[in-house]
């Protein structure tokens, strides 16, 4: 049994219900069902389960609400995943952890390997650095998977606000000097399963291929949704914010191809079926 924590995400969601579609069997939670912060609870919880897998998925993920509670964003992403990895320890389970382009300090233009040096500028980034090194500490059987600029069916995104804003204005304006790839969920979610029947453990970065701006992003939205709405490419400097954001957030997929995992299909193309799905 494969246990997913976050089920009512982005991407929880999507992966319970790949799981389902491959008739594998698959329990989801979220916060209602257990909190991850309370050791005691989440090592009963597992134990009594039993699951061969535990993929991790539940985070605090408000990136900016996070620099005025750093304590609590320290509590949920480094110490949930604490909890969560000796209880697996503990159950022999194995452990995928969901983490973020955000490890890295954002600098330069070439992708990051799994490997480069981190050096987190924010208390999320922060956070989830050390919910990485929770992890390592305890578990030998692992998956530490970075993720970035997430789009998916549940919950809301940078798509379904661009759309959103689309039908109220005329022009947005939009950030053109960070710089990412895009991960649909439907598209995580299926590696994510291949990852947690394969035992190929280790570090690994998954979105969807190919690189853009967020202001490029934004265009692609407006043109595949047929929208007339112009998009202004700005400097971050003019979209301040209280938790700094990676101006470079391409990441290496080598790792995926060292493992034999297949990549991500293009941004582009993750993006037309989801507008579909919508």
């Amino acid at each position: 049994m494969i246990l997913v924590t976050g089920a009512r995400g982005q991407l929880g969601a999507d992966i319970v219900s790949e799981f389902k579609r491959r008739e594998i069997s698959c329990a989801g939670i979220d916060i209602d069902e257990l909190d991850i912060t309370d050791a005691e609870a989440v090592r009963q919880f597992i134990l009594n389960d039993k699951p061969s897998c535990v993929i991790h998925c539940a985070a605090y993920t408000a990136v900016d609400k996070a620099e005025d509670e750093p304590e609590l964003c320290m509590r949920v992403n480094s110490g949930g995943a604490e909890n969560i990895a000796k209880a697996c320890r503990e159950a022999d389970a194995q452990m995928i952890y969901i983490s973020t382009d955000y490890v890295f300090d954002g600098s330069g233009d070439a992708p990051y390997e799994t490997d480069a040096p981190k050096s987190p500028r924010s208390v999320y980034g922060k956070s989830k650095l050390a919910g990485e090194e929770a992890v390592m500490r305890n578990l030998d059987k692992y998956f530490i998977v970075r993720i970035s600029w997430v789009f998916g069916r549940n919950g809301n995104n940078f798509v379904k606000t661009m759309l959103k804003l689309a039908q109220e204005k005329d022009e947005i304006n939009v950030v053109n000097d960070q710089k990412g790839s895009p991960a649909y969920t439907a598209d995580l979610s299926i590696l994510l399963c291949d990852m947690a029947v394969s035992g190929k453990y280790g570090i690994y970065h998954a979105a969807n291929e190919g690189f853009c701006s967020w202001a490029e992003f934004a265009r692609e939205i407006m043109r595949q949704s047929g929208s007339s709405c112009t998009i202004n490419p700005i400097p971050s400097e003019q979209y301040p914010a209280k938790a700094p954001r990676p101006k470079n957030s391409r990441m290496s997929k080598i790792s995926l191809d060292n493992a034999v995992f297949k990549r991500l299909p293009l941004w582009q193309d993750a993006l037309e079926r989801f507008l579909k799905d919508l």
